[in-house]
């Protein structure tokens, strides 16, 4: 099925083009004093307003070419600007995949729960771009450059002048986690796509 448009903790650097990173959690209070800039400067990760409610991204195995990563905001519908860490993927494969979102209502707690890519054949996206706050895994980087300029990143989508990014040739994660307030794509396609509400207790992680 198919849906039209939907760190930095470095654990080791390997030999010359090739590394390794282990992605930690990132509260949204640490990503605003460290990349400031970029929020200030009004670089944005999504052309649409975000949801009140953050939701959740799992997969037991992401693989992607063509990755950027730097500072940025999300804004919501009332107005408000949500500090994020803005990533981009040209093209992305995402194993056993899950999404999950909780909010309350007048009837109590609602979340709606989807799971993808777990029948052999992985999920899949083209530019991915995802606006979040908290990414966990263990991740492998080839050809990658940490601290080159935002404005400068090996992507089509580029952030502000001066902030700083890293990108990279390719991006593989293991087990990834991840609390996002936005998730777009040209094309994301879903095979054995299965979607139900919940109580708000079942959730990806």
């Amino acid at each position: 099925m198919k849906f039209p448009k939907l760190s930095n903790s470095i654990r080791k650097i390997g030999r010359s083009h090739t590394g390794r990173i282990a992605l930690v959690a990132i509260p949204t209070g640490v990503v605003s004093a460290i990349l400031m800039g970029g929020v200030a400067q009004g670089a944005v990760p999504v052309s649409f307003a975000v949801s009140g409610t953050q939701f959740q991204i799992t997969s037991s195995q992401l693989e992607g070419t063509g990755f950027s990563q730097y500072s940025g905001y999300a804004k919501d519908a009332e107005g408000g600007k949500h500090s994020v860490v803005t990533a981009n993927i040209k093209d992305a494969t995402l194993e056993n995949l899950c999404q999950s979102a909780v909010a309350d209502t007048p009837m109590g707690k609602v979340g709606v729960l989807i799971k993808a890519g777990g029948k052999g054949t992985p999920a899949s996206a083209k530019d991915l771009q995802i606006g979040m706050t908290g990414l966990r895994g263990d991740a492998e980087f080839k050809n990658i450059r940490i601290g080159v300029d935002a404005s400068d990143v090996n992507t089509a989508e580029k952030g502000t002048k001066g902030d700083f990014a890293q990108d990279a040739d390719t991006i593989s994660i293991k087990k990834l986690e991840q609390d996002s307030w936005s998730t777009t794509a040209s094309v994301f396609t879903l095979k054995d796509m299965e979607l139900k509400l919940t109580d708000g207790s079942e959730t990806c992680f």
